[in-house]
């Protein structure tokens, strides 16, 4: 083990020391490990330093208020979710970045000042545990709709939806208008710093505003936001650098790309390496892979533990930040190939997470056990 590893461990004891975290390697199976397991391996990405390498990925609740304020009932999930401080990082829910955006009833948002103040308590919980937050922001683009906002969908192109054939014709944006959503995502970004958490994740995946400028399933435009992948993932890089701008060099920004449309005409796994290295040249801390105009399911494969296996696998060989892999993963074991498979950096695991609260204790220990 070299000396810089040996110290990126040393930090993250005596890190976990002081907030009472021990990893459980360390504490909780009594040296019955014969060797230091993946899953449980701290790790480095930017500024952010992780104790192990589990992930609780964003999951929305709708248990905000009707306004998008922080309830008492997200904040009692999100204790019961990190109670026992064995996961790593959690990324909470898309957050609206502006009305418009909104994409369902009791969504969180993070669209004004006012409600910096229930998310410093969101942070301060999941804080509490040992797990460090940062909070993923989106804008719905023409995934919402009027019944939701009372106002018309925005779209980079003036065409359905391509899971809504047949669906709404969203308004198409003007260049000063997707300035103007810019301005909305660096802001949130900024009372998402002011409120405490750890970094910031743009979800550009799941058919969402920025994915939809990235697919030329939904992107017909013919200016300098449209066409090759080069100008399809320029809102992307806009948004990436005015949070920059305005939270400074050291705030951790996260991507969720959606890398791959799994369907003809769509984005593609080659586009979708090249796209991975201009988020890292930009300054993106980690890549979090997952679907694109699919959401978080892979046409016939979603059986299959790690799913999205293939596309973290060829980013991951294109990048040097860490890489999540969220998606059919149950099982510590499996966590633990994959890393070893070398699939990804990070494992999130969501809903066995979402129907387990106690999941993450468990299945940690068993990485340990019955070895000497």
């Amino acid at each position: 083990m070299s000396i810089p590893e040996v110290a990126s461990r040393l930090v993250a004891f005596v890190q976990d020391m002081m907030l009472g975290t021990v990893p459980a390697s360390k504490k909780f199976y009594k040296g019955r490990c014969i060797r230091m397991k993946l899953l449980l391996e701290p790790l480095k990405a930017g500024n952010l330093l992780l104790k192990n390498r589990l992930v609780m990925p964003p999951m929305a609740t709708s248990k905000a208020d009707a306004d998008g304020k922080v309830s008492r009932a997200i904040l009692d999930y999100y204790d019961e979710k990190t109670r026992g401080g064995r996961i790593g990082l959690v990324i909470t829910e898309h957050s609206f970045v502006n009305p418009q955006g909104k994409v369902s009833p009791n969504q969180l948002s993070v669209a004004d000042d006012s409600v910096v103040e229930g998310l410093k308590e969101l942070a301060d919980v999941i804080h509490r545990h040992g797990s460090l937050a940062v909070s993923q922001i989106n804008h719905a683009g023409s995934v919402s709709s009027a019944e939701i906002t009372g106002l018309a969908p925005l779209a980079p192109s003036a065409v359905s939806h391509p899971n809504k054939k047949g669906g709404t014709v969203p308004h198409e944006l003007t260049k000063p208008e997707i300035g103007g959503i810019v301005s909305d995502f660096a802001n949130a970004a900024r009372r998402v710093k002011e409120a405490g958490f750890d970094g910031v994740e743009l979800h550009a995946a799941h058919g969402f505003l920025l994915h939809q400028f990235y697919s030329p399933l939904s992107n017909l435009r013919a200016d300098d936001y449209g066409g090759n992948w080069e100008n399809r993932i320029r809102l992307h890089l806009e948004v990436i650098s005015a949070i920059r701008k305005i939270t400074g060099d050291d705030f951790p920004i996260l991507v969720r790309l959606g890398a791959s449309d799994y369907r003809e005409g769509g984005v593609t796994i080659q586009e979708s390496e090249a796209a991975a290295q201009a988020f890292e040249n930009s300054g993106v801390s980690i890549l979090d892979i997952s679907g694109g105009m699919n959401g978080s399911s892979v046409p016939g494969g979603d059986g299959l533990p790690g799913y999205f296996a293939p596309l973290s696998s060829a980013i991951k060989k294109k990048v040097g930040i860490p890489v999540i892999l969220t998606g059919g993963i149950t099982q510590a074991q499996d966590a633990e190939r994959l890393l070893e498979e070398g699939a990804a950096d990070l494992i999130g695991v969501g809903r066995a997470i979402l129907n387990d609260s106690g999941w993450a204790e468990k299945e940690l220990a068993s990485l340990c056990q019955n070895q000497g």
